[in-house]
This record gives structure tokens, C-alpha cells and sequence, in this order.
């Protein structure tokens, strides 16, 4: 027979355990929870000949467990130590981009962090009769613990640039809205993420000239886009009316955000 018992003060995790226990459909499985001074514990016993199979679901539900109500305990937790200095409305702004990183597709090294605390747990319950919960996070899952870190970390890069982004955005807002227009339209065609300034007779706008009189210059790149947004913000027409010959993108987006009521969108010129 093959017993284990797992530690917890946490009684939502107790009965956490408890009622997924219930759900498995695997025979000589047994279980019982016992309340001592310090900890709950969920006393698994198997009595069965499949050692290997009754370990990997112990496993699987442990992993779950840690996933489910650590995870979110770790991500604050490490928020409020590295970043104690945000206010609590974008500690939780933090939060939710967290959450939406690790549910999304783009990084690989999260998809693994499950597996990772798989492995680890199999091994520990292999070679051991009870576990701490508690203990074996901080003490067990150092990786994990750092790929928390990453996460916030991330998350907290992601947010600082959006909070830039935004405040650079409604820095152009307020100026365009305390500033006089200098001409009535301009066509803006937009093809491979490039940029065309034409005036309402359809000619080019040389950049050239324009842009020595810029008003807000990138310091990140100096595409036609950047030279595009720089001129219509030292011209300010009236009306813009944007030619999109394949997609809309971010840059795109970002000029109806800027121009709000001054840009309309056309797929023909």
C-alpha cells in the first residue's frame, strides 16, 4: 500500500483536494482529511497494484492545486515586494496583464511551468510519505518561483510602456485641440506599413521641409511613419482622410486614437 499526506492550513485547499478526490475514477483509492494543530492534512492510502498511475494522478492534482491558488498568491506577493511602489489600482492593472500573459500562446517557457512542477512533485512524492504545500513551493520550485518573477516582471514592462504610450497620446490630443488647423485635408496612403502624405489635389507632400519643423519627433525609429505622424502634426489638417491599400495596424490605430474626430478611413483613394 502506498500512502501520502498532504499538508495544508488552508482549508479552501483542503476541500479543494478533497472533492477532486471524489472525482477520480480510479479504483483502491482512499482518502481522509484529519485536522491537527498546525495543518490539515488529505491522507491519501492506495492499496492497489498501479504504484505508477496512482502517482501521476497524485501528481496531476497537487500541480493543479499549486496552479489554481498559489499562482495567483505568488504573482501579488511578488508585486507588492518588487513593485511596492505602484498604488493598488495598478498593482491590479499588473495582475490582469499577468494573467493574460500566461493564458496567451506567445511564450513558451510558460507552457512548461506546469510540466516543470509535474516532474518535481512526482519526484518528491515518490521518495516521500507527506508534504507541506507551503514548503514544498518555497523551497522545491525555485524555477518556478523565477519564472513568477519573469512573469511580473514582463507584465510590469508591458504596462509601464502602455502607461507611456497613453500619456504621449493624450499629450498630442491636447495640442492638437489648443492648436489652430493649417490646411484643410490631407490624404495619408498607407500600403506595407509605409506612409504617403498627398494633399487634396492628390500631390505628394515632400517631407523634407516639414520635418525640420517638427513638433514631436521619435526617439525610437525614423520610418515614413514616423515622418508621416511628425508632418500631420506640424500641418494639422482639418480632415484626414486614410487610404489603407491592404491592412490596418497599430500605427494606423494609433493615428485614429491621436486624431480621434479629424481622420476617417477609406480602402479606395
Amino acid at each position: 500500500m502506498k500512502s501520502f499526506s498532504i499538508k495544508t492550513n488552508n482549508e479552501q485547499i483542503a476541500n479543494y483536494l478533497l472533492n477532486n478526490l471524489s472525482c477520480i475514477d480510479f479504483d483502491d483509492i482512499y482518502y481522509i482529511k484529519r485536522n491537527f494543530k498546525l495543518y490539515t492534512n488529505v491522507i491519501v492510502h492506495y492499496r492497489g497494484q498501479d504504484i505508477n498511475e496512482f502517482l501521476g494522478i497524485l501528481t496531476t492534482l497537487i500541480t493543479d492545486c499549486i496552479i489554481l491558488y498559489y499562482e495567483p498568491i505568488l504573482i501579488k506577493k511578488c508585486i507588492n515586494l518588487n513593485y511596492f511602489y505602484f498604488d493598488n489600482f495598478e498593482k491590479k492593472l499588473i495582475e490582469d496583464i499577468c494573467y493574460c500573459h500566461i493564458i496567451s500562446d506567445e511564450d513558451e517557457t510558460l507552457k512548461f511551468r506546469k510540466d516543470e512542477i509535474w516532474q518535481i512533485a512526482l519526484n518528491y512524492i515518490t521518495e516521500n510519505k507527506s508534504m507541506i504545500l507551503d514548503g514544498f513551493i518555497y523551497f522545491r520550485l525555485e524555477e518556478y518561483l523565477k519564472t513568477i518573477d519573469d512573469i511580473v516582471d514582463y507584465s510590469v514592462n508591458k504596462y509601464v510602456v502602455e502607461k507611456e504610450y497613453n500619456e504621449f497620446v493624450n499629450l498630442l490630443k491636447l495640442y492638437i485641440d489648443s492648436n489652430s488647423s493649417n490646411i484643410d485635408l490631407v490624404h495619408l496612403v498607407y500600403s506595407n506599413q509605409e506612409s504617403i502624405l498627398l494633399d487634396k489635389n492628390l500631390d505628394i507632400i515632400p517631407l523634407d521641409n516639414i520635418i525640420f519643423n517638427n513638433k514631436y519627433v521619435s526617439d525610437i525609429s525614423f520610418s515614413s511613419n514616423d515622418y508621416a505622424l511628425n508632418a500631420l502634426l506640424t500641418l494639422l489638417p482639418k480632415k484626414i482622410k486614410v487610404h489603407i491599400i491592404d491592412y490596418e495596424d497599430e500605427f494606423i490605430n494609433t493615428l485614429k486614437v491621436i486624431f480621434d474626430k479629424h481622420i476617417s478611413i477609406s480602402k479606395k483613394l
